[in-house]
């Protein structure tokens, strides 16, 4: 299900949010995998899903100043430089790949500026480019993983292909960041069944961590997505489920969204991020937030109603 939300700025001023960790504790003593992210080709931009609604609520004017948080594949920007020309628009993407994206873009659109980094390191990437509080027009921020990434098995988010379990949204940005193999691999059954009820929402989340923990132990590490889709699968009588819309699912689905969300800190990066959105969004200033589930949902719209993110989301 996919939720769009949309909020107007209405002072310079913004509620200051704290920011929570989550707790990432991998064994000490495992040793370190890391998977190398190949060059990829070159992907055509993608439209969007709802292109027509973010439009018409970001509502681009010219000579704006834009921020695309998640540049992704570049589907959004090109849009905005045909609604609002002379608009500068900065696209924010963690992943290097999409970076290039955009630097290539560039070469279309000069006021597009390129940033690599995450929602968390906005401020510090806007204050290199000389922007101040209260300067930015409108945002966008179309969160969750991007087709791209998705689309291609070498990043590990998908089992559709098989490919090595990784899926960093960074790539090999940060050296210590864990992928999905080393946490498949050294968390502790409770460990994991946490990561799947909190992240995943997966009910069938104590029997799924018995079982990696069981494959592990029996056999040898989890190192591909098909493997893991496969172990997640014999906690199941069938391998299909549906989902809230009464849609037939994969039963590793949910899996693979927890493990996702947890290795890439993503829930604390979109609080990080709306907290900065809010300081840079000028009185008057829009920000459209497109979501893909609860988690994400119930984050958005807490902000966007003011309501303390220290209170319980349960």
């Amino acid at each position: 299900m996919i939720h769009m939300h949309v909020t107007k700025a209405l002072s310079g001023v913004a509620t200051c949010i704290p920011r929570h960790r989550l707790t990432r504790c991998l064994c000490s003593t495992a040793e370190q995998h890391v998977v190398p992210v190949p060059e990829l080709a070159k992907p055509p931009l993608h439209k969007p899903v709802m292109l027509k609604e973010v439009l018409e609520n970001l509502d681009p004017k010219r000579g704006g100043i834009y921020i695309d948080m998640t540049f992704g594949a570049g589907g959004h920007i090109k849009e905005i430089f045909e609604h609002a020309p002379e608009s500068i628009v900065f696209a924010l993407d963690r992943d290097p790949e999409a970076i290039r994206l955009a630097k290539d873009l560039e070469k279309t659109y000069d006021r597009l500026i390129p940033l690599l980094g995450k929602f968390s390191e906005l401020h510090m990437l806007l204050d290199e480019k000389g922007m101040k509080e209260n300067q930015i027009d409108g945002v966008l921020l179309d969160v969750g993983v991007s087709s791209m990434q998705f689309d291609t098995a070498e990043r590990g988010f998908a089992f559709s292909r098989d490919g090595p379990l990784d899926m960093r949204m960074d790539g090999n940005r940060d050296p210590q960041q864990p992928t999905a193999a080393e946490v498949v691999n050294y968390l502790d059954e409770q460990g994991l069944c946490k990561i799947l009820r909190k992240y995943g929402e997966e009910n069938m989340a104590k029997p799924i961590a018995h079982a990696i923990v069981d494959t592990r132990k029996s056999f040898d590490k989890i190192m591909t997505t098909q493997q893991l889709a496969e172990i997640v699968s014999s906690a199941f009588d069938t391998s299909k489920r549906r989902d809230k819309l009464s849609r037939p699912s994969h039963v590793a689905t949910k899996t693979f969204q927890a493990l996702r969300i947890f290795v890439n800190n993503e829930l604390n990066e979109l609080n990080n991020g709306l907290s900065i959105v809010h300081r840079f969004l000028k009185p008057g200033g829009r920000c459209v937030a497109v979501t893909f589930h609860s988690l994400e949902d119930r984050i958005v719209k807490r902000h966007f109603k003011g309501i303390d993110m220290t209170r319980s989301l349960i």
